[in-house]
């Protein structure tokens, strides 16, 4: 864990209103290995997190549109990178906290658009389908959520989902 998050998000600000920088509160990060396990590490750092910022009102959604945004970047962020190409770790979860508002950020090393429904399904109806559900998820509990390839020393791209936690700015 680390607090590498404001170097990380520098693509998301050009999406956003600007954040008063003063009122930034607290910044947490999560290295996750590439197995599925880390989904449930990610639940319980975000919830550990929340917690220790007060945020706990906020956990249930949060914690999904983190859930569904590691599952994401696992099961098709690491699909494009050959072996050996990944970062070490592949996926890392950032959290960031401003006086009204949360960014739940979610790095891969594919540059590739995440994947928003299940391709294999098609044909099916809605409510057949067992996955393919997590970016709606995203979309319809957070107020925004967007993503941007990094540039530079990191691959990859950066998957997030806002969270207005008070007033707005």
């Amino acid at each position: 864990m680390g607090t590498e998050g404001t170097t990380v998000l520098d693509p998301l600000w050009r999406s956003l209103p600007p954040p008063d920088p003063g009122t930034l509160s607290g910044s947490a990060s999560c290295a996750l290995p590439a197995h599925y396990e880390a989904v449930c590490t990610a639940r319980e750092f975000t919830r550990a997190t929340l917690a220790g910022w007060g945020l706990e009102n906020h956990c249930d959604n949060v914690t999904l549109a983190v859930s569904e945004l590691v599952t994401n970047a696992l099961r098709h962020g690491l699909k494009t990178v050959a072996p050996g190409g990944a970062t070490d770790p592949p996926v890392r979860l950032h959290l960031m906290r401003w006086a009204s508002r949360l960014v739940c950020a979610v790095r891969d090393p594919s540059r590739e658009a995440p994947v928003s429904g299940n391709p294999d399904l098609a044909g099916f109806g809605p409510d057949t389908a067992e996955s393919g559900r997590g970016l709606f998820l995203v979309d319809a509990f957070s107020d925004s959520w967007g993503w941007q390839p990094l540039h530079g020393t990191l691959p990859g791209k950066v998957v997030w989902a806002l969270f207005r936690t008070g007033p707005a700015a």
